[in-house]
C-alpha cells in the first residue's frame, strides 16, 4: 500500500460517500456471492458489502478486488469478532461493518487501519460509536424510524457521518439523503435473497439499475 494509512482511510471514506449505496450481500456460497456481486456491479451499484453470513467471505472479497480493483468499493459486513475483522482486512477490504458497537470489537476493527462502520440506533449508541472513533455510524435497523428518524438524529449529531441500513429502496433513496445520510446500505431490495437463491442474476442487475438511476436523480 503506497499511501500512508491516514491517506488510505481518507480516500476510502471519500469513496464510500461517492459510491453512495452499499449492497449488503448475503449468499449461500462463495460462488453465488461472486455471481450476485457481478450482477449488481453490472447494474451500476459498485459498493459491495460482503457479509460474514456468506461462507468464506474473505475469499469473496479478495476475488472481487482482484477482478475490479478501484472500479468497485468492496468491504466486509456482519463483522462480529476481531478475527473476522483481521481476515477481511488481510483480504483487502476497504471498509468493515458491524451490526452493533462493542468496544473491544470496535477497537480491533479500528486497529486494522480500514474504514470502520458500526451499528447504532439510539442516541446513546450513536454517542458510544462516535466516542470510540468509528468513521461512519450505521443506523440499523433504519426501517424502524425511517428517514424522519435519521433527520431527528441530525439535531444532536449535525456532523456525525450516518449511514442508514434497512428499509432503503429506490423510491425513498432521496428521502434518506435529504435527511442527512452520507451513504446508505441496501439489503433485500437490492441484493435480494430469493433472487440469489434462484440464481436470477438478471433480476439483481435490474434491481441495481433502479438504485443507480435513483442515486443519479438524487445527485442531479
Amino acid at each position: 500500500m503506497e499511501q500512508t494509512n491516514g491517506a488510505f482511510m481518507t480516500d476510502c471514506l471519500a469513496r464510500t460517500r461517492q459510491t453512495g449505496v452499499l449492497a449488503v450481500l448475503r449468499a449461500p456460497s462463495p460462488e453465488s456471492a461472486l455471481d450476485a456481486a457481478e450482477a449488481i456491479i453490472r447494474g451500476g451499484i459498485t459498493g459491495i458489502e460482503v457479509t460474514y453470513s456468506t461462507p468464506d467471505a474473505p475469499a469473496v472479497i479478495r476475488e472481487l478486488i482482484a477482478r475490479h480493483g478501484e472500479r468497485a468499493h468492496i468491504g466486509a459486513g456482519t463483522v462480529t469478532t476481531p478475527a473476522q475483522a483481521a481476515a477481511a482486512a488481510d483480504a483487502g477490504a476497504e471498509f468493515l461493518v458491524s451490526p452493533g458497537t462493542l468496544p473491544g470489537l470496535t477497537r480491533a476493527m479500528l486497529d486494522t487501519g480500514t474504514v470502520v462502520m458500526t451499528g447504532a440506533l439510539t442516541p446513546t449508541e450513536v454517542m458510544t460509536a462516535l466516542d470510540l472513533g468509528v468513521d461512519v455510524v450505521k443506523i440499523f435497523p433504519a426501517s424502524l424510524g425511517g428517514p424522519s428518524y435519521l433527520g431527528a438524529l441530525r439535531g444532536p449529531f449535525p456532523d456525525a457521518p450516518l449511514m442508514p441500513t434497512g428499509g432503503v429502496k429506490p423510491d425513498n433513496l432521496a428521502d434518506w439523503f435529504a435527511a442527512g445520510a452520507v451513504a446508505v446500505g441496501a439489503g433485500g431490495d437490492l441484493a435480494n435473497g430469493a433472487s440469489i437463491a434462484a440464481s436470477d442474476w438478471a433480476d439483481l442487475e435490474a434491481r441495481s439499475a433502479r438504485f443507480a438511476e435513483a442515486l443519479a436523480a438524487v445527485r442531479a
